[in-house]
């Protein structure tokens, strides 16, 4: 099939020559088929209003299903508190409120339960009294693990885990002097 277009027979002359269109003519009467034109818009515009009809009746159900209730007064200084759970203002002094609240009970003495006498001891305290006390043996029917056992050292078992793990004495000194003032 060769790439020529298909004339109507009088406007290529036998010769191969082409000739030139009439200039009185105004417009190209092959190339536009006004129907499927007139079609094409008449399905838009069909289409244009059933989607107006539809987004009017969506607009309306919600209205009638979510009220929003009285508009906003922009002369009204009421500040309204978003629900729970809200976003900290200050989540660095928060965490070095909590790490330092952490760390003061690792290292003080306090009672846990006074009615039942559960006390709490510091960190250094407790893992002396447990090299000096031992831990728990197991009963003698226990099956014997064949791992060997964990060898914590000091410094390793006193350090924090978790949010905590970044404290330093630094922050510790600024917390005390804090508290002075």
């Amino acid at each position: 099939m060769s790439m020529e277009t298909k004339r109507p027979a009088g406007l290529t002359p036998p010769g191969g020559r082409q000739s030139l269109p009439d200039p009185s003519e105004d417009y190209e009467h092959r190339d536009a088929d006004t129907g499927s034109l007139l079609k094409f818009g008449l399905g838009l515009v069909i289409i244009l209003i059933v989607v107006l009809f539809s987004m009017k009746w969506m607009f309306s159900y919600f209205a009638k299903s979510q009220p929003l209730g009285p508009p906003a007064s922009p002369f009204e200084n009421v500040r309204v508190l978003p629900p729970q759970p809200r976003l900290q203002v200050k989540p660095g002094a928060d965490l070095r409120s909590y790490c330092g609240d952490q760390m003061q009970k690792l290292d003080t003495y306090g009672w846990v339960d006074p009615e039942n006498g559960v006390v709490r001891i510091p960190i250094d305290r407790a893992i002396d009294v447990t090299i000096e006390r031992g831990l728990p043996a197991r009963p003698a029917g226990a099956a014997q693990s064949s791992a060997r056992p964990l060898s914590i050292s000091r410094e390793a078992a006193s350090s924090p885990n978790g949010p905590c793990a970044y404290w330093t004495p630094e922050d510790a000194k600024a917390k005390s002097q804090n508290l002075e003032k």
